[in-house]
């Protein structure tokens, strides 16, 4: 699991996808609190050498929560500004090979003392995470306006961000009835409808999340302002702003990408990896949002209910543009009926000299990746000591 997690480090596809810095730090705390249930599940090991089902469970466990927080911290990192970004990460990837240390010396059964000094250092390297994390967070002093009018503009600011992302698809839709016929038309009005759609679930979703916090603020908050209530608990303040922020990102990226493949010239996977990207962040929303609500409030019933409605759009954008891309690229081949045998030579020999500088160009690339890779792991090997581990096993 850990080293599955470090692999996708360098995916591409993994490139694109975003966290907030307080989720991070929460999956990072559930973390801390599982590797100390297993340094001393170990403990009593060593002792008895006798292995229980709690040892097991806690070192499934640990590799469960290992490998979701340092992608999360490698998600969070794309949010970032690019020193802090970079620093973060390489505490993640870091952390994560310390994991695989402790995992490989657990595996061969190594002595408790040897064993809780990894435990330590990946203690230690997990601290540093929620640390690099703690910065990325917005400071109260920061906030020249009141924590309840910035919740308030946020989330006006991002409903309004959904909106204007709604109206410029009706528009792409009006042109795109102008200027295309045919297949291209249908796929670009279904793309557009789908998508459409999806800005209607998440207007619904804001709606019910916004409701919710007024449920929260009124239970709350006693005889207190609802900005006093906002004051008092900055953390679930400032993680509803975080999330809100990232859901109306969302919804603009995925309009642009849906601009540029119903003109052309953008990719269907962008658009795929955008709706995807939306999904997540309407997730995040739903988990800040419902942090302080009570476990059976029927207004949170409502919000995973617009929740579950998001996750339906998000799916249907996701297999209409996939259907969309194959009814593209059918209607594109070429037909050979009526050429001459002249002309198929002749586009032969074009695929041919096509085929072969594609093979080049995608040998060069590689070749680039594997440089990259390794420069990374070296860089990342000298901040973290990995090459002195080596030398001294």
């Amino acid at each position: 699991m850990v080293r599955g997690a470090l692999d996708k480090f360098d995916d591409p596809l993994h490139a694109q996808s975003t966290s907030t810095a307080e989720y991070l730090i929460s999956r990072a705390q559930s973390l801390l609190g599982s590797l100390d249930s297993l340094g001393r599940n170990y403990n009593s090991f060593t002792q008895n050498k006798k292995v229980t089902p709690d040892l097991v469970r806690t070192v499934t466990q640990f590799g469960h929560l290992a490998a979701d927080t340092i992608l999360q911290g490698k998600a969070a990192s794309h949010m970032a500004p690019l020193e802090q970004g970079e620093d973060l990460a390489e505490k993640c990837k870091g952390t994560g090979e310390k994991s695989l240390v402790l995992l490989g010396s657990l595996r061969q059964q190594g002595s408790a003392e040897v064993t809780g000094q990894q435990v330590q250092d990946v203690k230690a390297s997990i601290q540093d995470i929620i640390t690099c994390a703690q910065d990325l967070i917005p400071k109260i002093a920061d906030i020249k306006s009141e924590l309840g009018d910035l919740v308030e503009t946020e989330m006006s600011e991002t409903s309004e961000a959904v909106d204007k992302a709604a109206a410029k698809i009706e528009e792409m839709l009006n042109k795109s009835r102008q200027g295309s016929s045919g297949v291209r038309l249908e796929v670009n009005e279904k793309i557009l409808d789908s998508c459409t759609e999806l800005m209607k679930a998440i207007k619904q979703l804001i709606i019910k999340s916004k409701d919710l916090q007024n449920d929260i603020v009124a239970q709350g908050r006693g005889t207190a302002t609802a900005q006093e209530f906002y004051n008092r608990n900055p953390r679930w303040t400032e993680g509803l702003v975080s999330a809100a922020k990232t859901v109306g990102w969302g919804a603009t990226v995925l309009t642009d990408a849906a601009d540029k493949v119903i003109q052309g010239t953008g990719k269907f996977e962008e658009l795929v990896v955008c709706s995807h990207e939306i999904a997540a962040s309407s997730a995040q929303l739903v988990a800040a949002s419902k942090v302080k609500a009570e476990k059976n409030s029927a207004t949170l019933k409502e919000l995973r209910a617009a929740s579950k409605g998001v996750a339906n759009a998000t799916a249907n954008v996701v297999a209409t543009t996939k259907s969309g891309q194959a009814q593209i690229e059918e209607s594109d081949t070429m037909d050979f009926s009526a050429m001459s045998l002249t002309t198929i030579k002749r586009l032969e020999m074009d695929s041919q000299v096509h085929v072969l500088e594609l093979e080049s160009s995608l040998t060069k690339e590689r070749q680039k990746l594997s440089d990259l890779r390794k420069k990374h792991y070296q860089l990342a090997g000298v901040s973290e000591g990995w090459d002195e581990e080596e030398d001294a096993d």
